[in-house]
Formats: C-alpha cells, structure tokens, sequence
C-alpha cells in the first residue's frame, strides 16, 4: 500500500470510509479495524492521520454537514422573493427525504449521539446555526428557526412514512409558519 506522501487522498478516503460503515452497520459497528479494510489503508493510518476515534467521528460529521448545509445553500441562494422562497423550502424537504437513505441514517445516528455526548451536541447546534443562516436570508429569525425544524421533522416523516405526504401538505406547512412570521424582501 502507498504512503501518506504518494497517497495524499488517504485521509480523505477514511473519513468516508468511516461515513459509509455509519451509515451501513451504525455507529456501534464503527472500529479502526474495520474503517482502514473499507479505506484500503494500512491499520496504522488510522492513528497517523487521527489522535483517536473521536476525533474521526467529529471530522466525519463535520465532512456530512458540510454537504447537508450545502444542500441548503444550493436551494436557498437563489430566491428572490418570498413566495419563490417558500416554493424553495419546500423543495428542501422533498429533495433531503427522497434523497439518499444514507443521509437520513447519518443524520439520525448524529443525533443520537449528540443526545448521549454533550461535544457532538455542539457539533449539531453549528449545522442548525449554519442552516438558519441560509433561511434567514429570506425570513425573520424566529420563523427561520420554525422552518428549520419544520424541515427536519416532515424530512424524517416522509422519508419513515409508508405512504410520504405529497408537495402541497408541504406547501401548506411552510405556508402556514411563513404567514406568521416575517418574511425579508429579496
């Protein structure tokens, strides 16, 4: 196998390898061992490039967030008006719960531990903070903050549900929590 300096993507092949046993096993499944097999890496990376599990669990999810808040960004920097703002809230909940069922399990399993370890909660009040930041864009603070669980919550339940509500339940939804707030002229 190559070393760390023919072998620059090495790091970056781990955090993912890590990502993709969360995501296929759980957290609870996660080792050394088994993240450098699935990185094609020799079992002494893993302590060259990281000071410990920890440290690779909070980089991994740090690389998941990354990528969900840019899933925001991409929906939401291109409105320009509230109704076209809303449309693209929507739109969020509908493309994170027909997305990939990879990215609901990360997100469930980083919450977990979130709840459990007090230094991943302060990783997930940062990619709520970072999300609000793109709804805030469109709406007053505490209505960006409503979306935000809203996004989360109908998220989870069509992507859990037998039978996902449909675009206009959505809709409505937002349309409801955006009527009482205040929405910022685009």
């Amino acid at each position: 196998m190559a070393t760390g300096h023919t072998d620059p993507q090495r790091r970056d092949r781990i955090i993912d390898a890590t990502l993709d046993l969360i995501a296929e096993e759980g957290i609870a499944r996660v080792s050394h061992r088994r993240i450098a097999a699935r990185a094609g890496v020799p079992l002494g990376s893993m302590t060259y490039h990281f000071d410990g599990m920890d440290q690779l669990l909070r980089e991994a999810f740090e690389r998941f967030t990354d990528r969900m808040v840019a899933l925001f960004d991409a929906h939401l920097s291109g409105p320009a008006d509230p109704a076209q703002a809303r449309a693209a809230v929507a739109g969020l909940v509908h493309a994170m719960s027909d997305g990939p069922a990879r990215d609901l399990v990360l997100t469930q399993e980083l919450y977990t531990l979130a709840t459990r370890r007090p230094e991943y909660r302060v990783l997930t009040h940062e990619w709520m903070r970072r999300s609000r930041v793109h709804l805030e864009k469109h709406f007053d603070p505490g209505t960006a903050r409503q979306l935000d669980a809203l996004i989360e919550g109908l998220t989870l339940h069509r992507a859990l549900a037998r039978e996902p509500h449909g675009r206009a339940l959505t809709e409505e939804a937002v349309a409801r929590i955006t009527a009482s707030g205040r929405s910022l002229p685009g």
